[in-house]
């Protein structure tokens, strides 16, 4: 089955086997953060979902470019083109300047996806490095008569199109368009779906990042962005664009006019879209005040793996609903799975057909709109099946490469500290106990419990963050 994967594309609204423009090799682009505060793990679901993607592309024999923007300018706090520069807002609150805020939270991002296991894109460009790509693409669809100048301002003109809500169903469309009447109106605009392209001083006077363009001093719309740096990296066609469901209107779908206009033809064939992580109250936002992040997971003592498996034990195009009680009961099921995986033995001969029978089944899940629940059934059904440990093991590292999870960073370690329940309580029972008695400073007691596990085969190692045992 290589090379044969479906997932639901936003474009068609179906599921849809696909092919790229080019056999064998994969253009796809990652919207990435803004980057003027940390990501929550609402937004990280996101990225878990595309890497899971793209290295399931990678899995099945695809040769994959994947870039990804870091948006450091233009991003407003309406995606409507009003309120203030995310970036800016970023800046006052913290009393640092934008590119300060800009390098911190980019590092921040990066120090995220390297916890959950997340591959770093092949191309990561910040949008400050591509100003003169961005005014390049203006200047084409003002040439072309796709843009108009009001105001000192660049807008996009989407009554210039056959269909601009290509996303949508017709009541969608309505429902779009209502939603545009709550917020602050622009009354440079020709039609309410226009959006800008690029901004001069008229809109912000306190702007920290401007650059000099033939319309002024100003900087780029956040919907450029994207268009301009695919396509700088990319080319004129790409095979999947990817994002979050909240990215698909205004974003994706001002992206696709933009691109599609300046360069004159179908742009991109394939969106994968994620939905919302919410949590009791609703979808996840950094609105909310205090936000859940990487961080603070790890502060409350979670290994971020078990967050990374907790987005795939559900289908990315389901909502996801966030709680610590079922994030505990993820706990047990990866600890438990990772003990059973320690235990294989890396012995013996790899049973070919037995290898070959449970690889096409991953790949037949993943191929499957990426059913990562199914992917992740697939490894306790192997557990049990009737194979040696070396093909057990081989397999599951195989199947690591997309699911990355760390399921065989214990492997031939967990069999060396196996012990039985009674076991496993006597001694934790002895090492507090001999913490008590060190406490009191009777090291004699102390010795002696150390002595008596001895006798038992287990040896006690006084560490940093307290006393360890092993096996003798």
């Amino acid at each position: 089955m290589k090379n044969i994967i479906n997932f639901y594309n936003t474009l068609t609204r179906k599921v849809e086997n696909f092919v790229p423009n080019t056999d064998g090799k994969v253009n796809m682009y990652t919207c990435g953060p803004t980057v003027y505060h940390f990501a929550h793990i609402g937004n990280l679901r996101s990225y878990i979902m595309e890497d899971v993607l793209e290295k399931t592309l990678r899995y099945v024999g695809y040769d994959v470019k994947r870039v990804m923007n870091i948006t450091d300018v233009g991003h407003l706090s309406s995606d409507a083109d009003t309120g203030e520069d995310k970036m800016l807002k970023g800046a006052k609150r913290e009393h640092k300047t934008v590119m300060e805020i800009a390098k911190f939270y980019t590092d921040a991002f990066f120090s995220d996806m390297e916890k959950l296991n997340i591959k770093m894109p092949d191309v990561v460009e910040p949008a400050t490095n591509c100003i003169d790509e961005f005014i390049n693409m203006v200047s084409v669809l003002l040439e072309k008569g796709y843009a108009y100048i009001a105001g000192e301002n660049v807008y996009f003109d989407t009554s210039k199109l056959q269909d601009y809500y290509v996303f949508s169903s017709q009541s969608e469309k309505e429902l779009m368009v209502g939603v545009r009447e709550d917020v602050e109106e622009d009354t440079n605009k020709k039609n309410k779906s226009d959006f800008v392209l690029w901004f001069t001083k008229s809109k912000f006077e306190n702007q920290e990042l401007k650059w000099d363009s033939p319309w002024g001093v100003g900087y780029p719309g956040w919907h450029i962005e994207c268009s301009a740096i695919s396509i700088k990296h990319l080319g004129e066609y790409m095979d999947i664009h990817c994002g979050g469901v909240d990215n698909i209107f205004p974003h994706h779908t001002n992206e696709i006019a933009q691109s599609e206009a300046f360069l004159g033809h179908k742009w991109c064939n394939y969106w994968f879209h994620v939905h919302h992580l919410n949590d009791k109250e609703g979808k996840m936002s950094k609105s909310k005040g205090e936000f859940l992040t990487v961080s603070l997971l790890e502060e409350k003592g979670y290994n971020p793996l078990v967050y990374r498996m907790f987005c795939l034990q559900s289908h990315y195009r389901k909502p996801l609903e966030f709680s610590f009680e079922v994030l505990d009961n993820m706990v047990n099921s990866y600890d438990k799975l990772t003990k059973a995986i320690g235990r294989l033995k890396d012995e013996g001969k790899i049973d070919i057909d037995v290898f070959n029978e449970y690889r096409e089944k991953f790949e037949q899940a993943l191929a499957n709109d990426l059913n990562t629940s199914m992917s992740i059934t697939i490894i306790y059904d192997l557990l049990k099946a009737d194979t040696n440990d070396k093909t057990k093991l081989e397999l599951i590292k195989s199947f690591d490469y997309v699911l990355s999870l760390g399921l065989t960073e214990l492997a031939g370690k967990e069999e060396e500290n196996s012990v039985d329940d009674e076991l496993q309580a006597y001694i934790e029972a002895k090492i507090e106990e001999r913490k008590a008695a060190k406490k009191e400073k009777d090291f004699a007691k102390a010795d002696a419990i150390r002595n008596e596990l001895m006798e038992k085969g287990i040896v006690l190692e006084d560490t940093r963050e307290g006393t360890k045992w092993k096996r003798a």
